[in-house]
């Protein structure tokens, strides 16, 4: 009920489904979805079903208000109240990357700050982790910008731009990024995720047609195939690398880079 109520105030926002959801990560069809969902569960009618504009009824607007209060009281839920003690563990979501860079020296920071604490670290993709935090089952999480707006109560702190790079095998000497890319075969970063669909865009935008001989998530795993002779593949440049390893070789796009947003 949360999220439905969450999405009706996006789609009080915005002024019609398509617009709220392009705003919260959801297409019309699963906002018109939930509102349906809501609208059975509270067993009154929330929208005029007339035109493209999302118009409230009486009863909607006010269940609107109903729920923004209870989104604000459930925004407090488990929060310490004054002179009470902090909160003795932090769920943190984090994509596999971060987990084996950037976010060891962050905990061992975190606890030398904070020895009370406890923390528990989530592993996942950036859409399953972001959607968990917004759910309220973790804290926070360390995960890729997404493609579209995050939800008007989650708040973005970046962390790393980081650039994305040709990886080849050393052995193959040619710089040039757009023969190699239709030449060899394209190790692809998994298209559920956020940096895969990054790659996929561009791709298309620079009208490179690759032949796929294997899809991957794990950015390590895409590396040693590549060092193996599998493929060419598009990869992030993590901020926390100092070398690539010995058996491959990265090649900058130029003016055609693009990068991923740590956050």
């Amino acid at each position: 009920m949360i999220r439905e109520l969450k999405t009706l105030i996006a789609v009080a926002q915005h002024g019609t489904f398509a617009a709220a959801g392009q705003h919260i990560g959801l297409t019309q069809a699963a906002v018109s979805a939930q509102m349906k969902r809501l609208e059975a569960a509270l067993g009154v009618a929330l929208f005029e079903r007339s035109g493209r504009a999302a118009v409230l009824t009486k009863r909607g607007q006010e269940t609107l208000q109903q729920a923004q209060a209870l989104i604000a009281l459930y925004g407090t839920l488990g929060a310490a109240s004054a002179g009470q003690e902090a909160a003795t563990r932090v769920n943190l979501g984090a994509i596999a990357s971060i987990q084996r860079s950037l976010l060891p020296n962050v905990l061992a920071h975190f606890h030398r700050q904070f020895p009370e604490c406890r923390s528990r670290v989530v592993p996942g993709l950036s859409l399953a982790l972001m959607n968990q935090v917004d759910a309220g089952e973790l804290d926070m999480a360390v995960i890729i910008r997404p493609p579209f707006s995050l939800h008007s109560d989650l708040r973005w702190q970046p962390l790393a731009h980081e650039p994305f790079r040709l990886l080849v095998r050393r052995r193959l000497t040619t710089d040039d990024w757009r023969a190699l890319l239709t030449q060899q075969p394209f190790v692809r970063y998994d298209r559920a995720s956020f940096g895969g669909r990054q790659v996929d865009r561009f791709l298309r935008d620079n009208h490179c047609h690759v032949r796929d001989v294997c899809e991957v998530d794990e950015l390590d795993a895409i590396i040693q195939l590549v060092a193996n002779g599998v493929g060419v593949a598009l990869v992030p440049q993590p901020s926390a690398l100092r070398r690539w390893p010995a058996g491959v070789r990265a090649i900058d796009l130029k003016e055609h880079t693009f990068h991923r947003d740590i956050g």
